[in-house]
């Protein structure tokens, strides 16, 4: 239960703090700018990571936790009750946020501002560069704690700044889910379902092959 909770905990505080960064960027003609919408996405996961890595390893994200289970770093009968924990706490983020800000339409949805091939490639490549990462790290052993949730958290931001303007750089089908759901724009929504998820599950098959090729012994001629 306690990794249940930390995993809806934590998404919950990535969503808020996220998408509330752009509900106020918006509402207040711009002031926290786009840099800052992009911080507060990178703090927030850096945040989560210190408060709850682990716990549960802090995942907040379906689309990690699937690699996670494809990579055999998660156990099977863990992965159902982490998605439901991430959605649910995305969603709770989201409906919190529409009290606050009622008067937002989107509530921070990701909204692609390119077209449907180039937001689903963005979120693929961005996916899959921050899955490489986070497998990278997650390798490191239990005194990998700092260098996960600063780097990783750096790496959201990063992304959030290249990739915000075209997608809205989501990389997790929780984080779109939650404002799309209850503002009610879900057009474009399994967008951000398939390429974060391909794009991971392509990271592990990428690290997979990385792997071997460095644990094959190396062949002699005769």
């Amino acid at each position: 239960m306690k990794k249940f909770l930390a995993e809806a905990v934590g998404t919950f505080v990535l969503v808020f703090l996220g998408t509330g960064a752009i509900v106020l960027n918006d509402l207040s003609d711009g002031q926290l700018s786009h840099l800052g919408v992009s911080l507060s996405f990178g703090l927030a996961v850096t945040i989560m990571i210190y408060a709850f890595a682990r716990t549960s390893g802090a995942h907040i994200n379906p689309a990690v936790s699937l690699a996670f289970w494809a990579n055999k770093q998660l156990e099977r009968k863990l992965v159902l009750p982490y998605l439901l924990a991430q959605t649910t706490g995305a969603i709770l983020a989201s409906l919190l946020l529409s009290l606050v800000a009622p008067q937002h339409p989107t509530l921070g949805a990701t909204l692609p501002q390119t077209s449907i091939g180039n937001a689903i490639a963005i979120e693929f490549g961005m996916s899959f560069l921050l899955m490489f990462w986070i497998l990278y790290v997650s390798n490191r052993g239990s005194g990998s704690l700092h260098l996960a949730a600063i780097s990783i958290g750096i790496v959201v931001a990063l992304e959030a700044y290249f990739g915000g303007p075209f997608t809205g750089a989501s990389m997790n089908p929780a984080r779109s889910l939650g404002p799309a759901l209850v503002s009610g724009n879900l057009d474009s929504l399994w967008i951000y379902f398939i390429a974060p998820i391909s794009g991971m599950l392509f990271a592990v098959l990428i690290s997979k092959m990385k792997s071997n090729r460095l644990n094959t012994p190396p062949t002699h001629p005769k």
